[in-house]
């Protein structure tokens, strides 16, 4: 159902006005007729016509065009309908007889009927096609941004098994080695996996969970970075208490951790401290991963996890959200995502 919009309908009435005077006014040329009276008549009837047309398309189909054969039969009866009821509306505002013969009426002619009909058919179309237009691209968006949801939710479940393969393989070397170490590393695993599936049943919220879950789960993969890098690896995890409530996208951060790890710290003989952190900057809530590690050249085309950050923004958001990278070499990265400041459910 075509929702109720008041600025649409008061700029169809405008328009509606606007050609109901250049009507009457090349009828006044035309004939000589008094420009008042001819202008009264005309409002009249074109106001009941393009009532009678917008209002009887929305009956016919209210979610949009009720085709090429339904709109002509419309067209026809309600001009005509509409033609005698101006013609009655306007007999009785000048005093003249409700149903006095229309020959004897300023511009009442077969011609001022036909013109009627011709602009009938062309505002019906005018507006309508529009509004299909609209809903076209409406519908079109959805899908683009439904298409790039189901796309981020397979580059999600490609990101599981690489992290898990790691961490097998660390756990292989460690339950031989160090017991208690893999112990932890197991644990950390285990409420890693357990998050991550409660994130990706999430569908009521939109595949969302709070920030303090997003972080929860950071530093969980953090912990078992860190058991494969050992004091090489040092974690600063910023949340405010006033914004840990707030929903986000799941694993919306992880990429760029991920990122940060592997191109930025792993590389450097001396590991360096990854930095995450949330704040509030007026209506935007902006999220931060940055390093010290040995940075880079800005890349010619963004990897993995960069291109997946922005379409995910883009889905959600379009222009409203951002991500801005910078890197340097040995000056490290930083990656700040601004996103419109969320609402708690």
């Amino acid at each position: 159902m075509v929702a109720f919009n008041p600025r649409t309908v008061a700029r169809r009435v405008l328009i509606a006005a606007v050609f109901n005077t250049v009507l009457a006014l090349a009828i006044s040329a035309i004939k000589g007729d008094s420009f008042a009276t001819t202008l009264l008549y005309s409002q009249f009837i074109g106001f009941y016509i393009w009532a009678g047309i917008d209002g009887g398309r929305y009956l016919l189909s209210p979610g949009g065009w009720p085709g090429v054969r339904p709109m002509a039969v419309l067209v026809v009866v309600v001009v005509f309908a509409g033609y005698a009821l101006g013609l009655a509306s306007g007999n009785l505002v000048t005093g003249r007889p409700l149903l006095s013969s229309a020959n004897n009426l300023p511009g009442a002619t077969v011609g001022f009927l036909l013109m009627s009909l011709a602009l009938g058919a062309f505002g019906a179309y005018y507006f309508t096609s529009r509004e299909m237009l609209a809903k076209a691209r409406l519908e079109q968006e959805e899908a683009q941004r439904q298409a790039s949801e189901a796309r981020l939710r397979l580059l999600e479940s490609q990101l599981e098994p690489h992290m898990l393969f790691n961490t097998l393989a660390n756990l292989r070397a460690l339950i031989a080695t160090d017991p208690p170490r893999a112990i932890d590393m197991l644990d950390r695993l285990n409420g890693f996996l357990r998050a991550t599936l409660a994130a990706s049943r999430s569908d009521a919220h939109g595949g969302r969970h709070t920030l303090r879950d997003e972080f929860a789960r950071l530093d969980d993969y953090l912990a078992l970075m860190g058991v494969r890098m050992g004091p090489r690896l040092r974690v600063r995890l910023d949340l405010p208490e006033v914004l840990a409530a707030l929903p986000v996208p799941a694993l919306l951060l992880q990429p760029l951790v991920e990122n940060a790890i592997r191109h930025g710290l792993e590389p450097s003989a001396r590991g360096g401290e990854l930095h995450v952190s949330a704040q509030r900057e007026g209506d935007t809530l902006c999220l931060s991963v940055s390093d010290n590690g040995v940075g880079s050249e800005p890349p010619a085309r963004e990897g993995f996890g960069l291109t997946q950050v922005r379409e995910r923004l883009q889905a959600l958001h379009g222009p409203a959200a951002r991500l801005e990278w910078h890197s340097a070499p040995g000056q490290g990265t930083r990656a700040r995502l601004y996103l419109p400041m969320p609402t708690t459910p």
